[in-house]
């Protein structure tokens, strides 16, 4: 690996690392990259969950320290969240990508219209559904969520962030919170299923990981200081961005190629 190599790997870290911890969908910059690089794509998967882990362990503590983060409310959230993503990581390997990315694509589009349409809905939050236990609705959704972040990680930010308002009833920028909370817990179960498959390179993964350490700790700070405002623009440039890709667009991958020289 050479210099250029370990640079890119660490600038992208820092805008996926940065991307994830407000919205969600930078997992395809991690994965174009991994993939450009040589690592199979099962490898490619599994090693982008190290710099998971440790940019929501960075965005997990800004949050806690901003005291915008429910980590009750997160932890039994999260728990079905976990049997799913295990589920998925095993999955991982037999799912129809291209079919499924289309999906997601119109999922995300969706989400915009709901933001614009129904904003106060959407951004506000609602102390009833706040004080609430979860609920077994609330434990089969989050547990559904978790396959999904189990299989790709790719966008889960989304359907965690619509659960986390829409059917828990917090604002953008505590759902913010618990998202990566939430994806921090689970994300160590799925990383061992892919360790327990050989499915991890840990150069390639923790050099990458530096950069999303350094684009969590910017992010985590600035959703707070922004506001929900700030957050809803971030999302919506991202959900089209992301869309745009998994629809066929464009190839995020022939950008980055082409800026490595590699077109």
């Amino acid at each position: 690996m050479n210099w250029i190599e370990i640079t890119v790997l660490i600038v992208s870290g820092v805008l996926v690392g940065f991307i994830n911890t407000l919205a969600g969908g930078g997992t395809i910059i991690s994965l174009s990259v991994f993939l450009i690089m040589g690592l199979p794509i099962d490898v490619a998967n599994g090693t982008n969950r190290i710099a998971v882990i440790l940019q929501n362990m960075t965005s997990t503590q800004a949050f806690y320290q901003k005291k915008v983060l429910d980590l009750k409310k997160g932890t039994w959230l999260a728990l079905p969240a976990i049997v799913g993503s295990v589920l998925g990581a095993w999955l991982a390997v037999d799912i129809d990508r291209e079919s499924f990315g289309k999906a997601i694509a119109v999922v995300m589009l969706l989400m915009i219209f709901f933001m614009f349409f129904k904003t106060e809905k959407f951004l506000k939050g609602r102390p009833d559904l706040m004080a609430k236990k979860v609920s077994w609705v609330q434990a089969v959704i989050f547990f559904f969520i978790g396959i999904y972040g189990g299989m790709f990680q790719v966008g889960v930010g989304y359907f965690l962030l619509a659960a986390l308002v829409a059917g828990v009833g917090f604002d953008l920028v505590r759902a913010n919170a618990l998202k990566v909370w939430i994806v921090l817990l689970y994300t160590v179960f799925a990383l061992a299923v892919f360790v327990g498959n050989g499915a991890v390179d840990w150069k390639f993964g923790l050099i990458h990981a530096i950069g999303n350490i350094i684009g969590a700790y910017i992010a985590s700070h600035m959703a707070v200081q922004k506001g929900i405002g700030f957050v809803k623009w971030v999302i919506v440039v991202v959900i089209l961005l992301t869309s745009a890709q998994l629809i066929g667009l464009y190839d995020i991958g022939d950008v980055i190629s082409f800026l490595m020289g590699k077109s």
